[in-house]
């Protein structure tokens, strides 16, 4: 689905000095890579505090952690997307609380939302599913409503920007209380290893969460607050900091690939290519030619003949890689069946789960790949 070593030609002198730097220096852990990769993530992010940590998954357990959040306390997210998600919600013993997602961007339904505030709520989970940001614009309204925490899963969506009525832009993962990132390879910034990080503009919580990353520790051996160990060590930081400067020319190289695909697949009647929504501008739901809302972590279309399993079995057995995001929905995984829930609730996520499959999506696709690709769907699916 990606072309790591590909990039990595690009970038390989300076990922090796900078390895390099680390085994020289031993500083493996907490070392200068690291703190000058937060403060390069900062700037480009333009936010007060990234607290870099082990992987996206702690995270969003992290960031719960740092809010205060106890057990019960609901919190509210998507239906269709990772289980990592969902997980940590329950991990902490707070009761997760799944609604149904936007037919066009699969991200979460904002009238769903609205529905499942009771009392107990306590924290929304807007995920920016596949590259694109959620309506941030109506989830912070309904949060500042109900006094609730926004908490943004931006594994997905590193780079993109959010524009709002008024015009304002701010990167994905920096609106709410606090945003999560993962750094898994695949990711449009991703490391060589795993790695995460958690954003804010609020000191308090950032102090919080700096003691939480480390055992709960503020000085060597003196436990202030329950931790855990989540460290992103020197190494994955160099990398990291390498590809950074590059972020935009990655997500732009991935836009491209995509408009490519939309534009192949414009009139075939039995495939919904993605398409965008944006306050930037009034022609939004295709990929313009400024676009910053969607960074395309995942192309991801819709086969609404019935041979979505066909194709990937097809494509498959032709050299293509491809995957089905997601086969099943949460509400349906046996760890998080709840008979709070009906089927009549996941109306989008019930049919997403049945027709979407993810083509290949990276920064060195060529148009012979591509035209390799699409000519191979074109002709299976008529």
């Amino acid at each position: 689905m990606v072309d790591l070593q590909g990039q990595y030609q690009q970038i390989k002198k300076t990922v090796t000095s900078s390895i390099e730097e680390v085994l020289n220096s031993s500083a493996y852990i907490n070392g200068p890579l690291v703190h000058e990769f937060q403060a390069d993530l900062e700037k480009y992010l333009n936010i007060k505090h990234v607290i870099p940590c082990a992987n996206g998954t702690d995270a969003l357990q992290i960031a719960m952690m740092g809010l205060g959040l106890e057990q019960g306390d609901e919190v509210i997210t998507a239906d269709f997307t990772f289980a990592a998600t969902v997980e940590v919600i329950a991990l902490l013993k707070l009761t997760p609380v799944l609604v149904d997602v936007d037919a066009d961007t699969y991200n979460i339904d904002i009238e769903a939302l609205k529905r499942a505030i009771t009392p107990k709520t306590k924290a929304i989970v807007p995920v920016h599913l596949f590259g694109q940001v959620a309506n941030m614009d109506a989830v912070m309204e309904i949060a500042a409503a109900h006094n609730l925490f926004v908490i943004e899963d931006n594994a997905q969506a590193i780079g993109a920007d959010y524009t709002f009525k008024d015009g304002t832009k701010k990167k994905a993962g920096t609106i709410g209380n606090v945003g999560t990132t993962s750094f898994f390879p695949s990711k449009n910034l991703g490391c060589y290893g795993d790695g995460g990080a958690i954003f804010t503009n609020d000191d308090d919580l950032a102090h919080r969460i700096r003691g939480i990353v480390n055992h709960g520790m503020y000085t060597r051996y003196y436990h202030d607050v329950v931790g855990v160990n989540s460290r992103l060590d020197s190494i994955q930081a160099g990398v990291l900091k390498a590809k950074l400067p590059n972020l935009d020319a990655y997500c732009n190289a991935r836009r491209s690939a995509a408009r490519f695909y939309n534009n192949a697949f414009s009139s075939n009647p039995n495939i919904i290519t993605p398409s965008t929504k944006s306050n930037a501008t009034k022609s939004c739901g295709e990929i313009c030619s400024t676009c910053d809302c969607h960074v395309f972590h995942q192309y991801t279309l819709q086969i609404i003949n019935g041979k979505r399993d066909d194709l990937h079995k097809h494509l498959l057995d032709n050299g293509i890689p491809n995957a089905i995001y997601y086969p099943v929905a949460l509400h349906s995984q046996k760890a998080y069946a709840d008979t709070r829930y009906k089927e009549s609730d996941f109306p989008v996520t019930n049919e997403l789960i049945k027709t979407v499959i993810s083509l290949p999506m990276h920064t060195e696709l060529d148009k012979e790949q591509l035209n390799f690709i699409t000519k191979t769907i074109l002709d299976f699916v008529q």
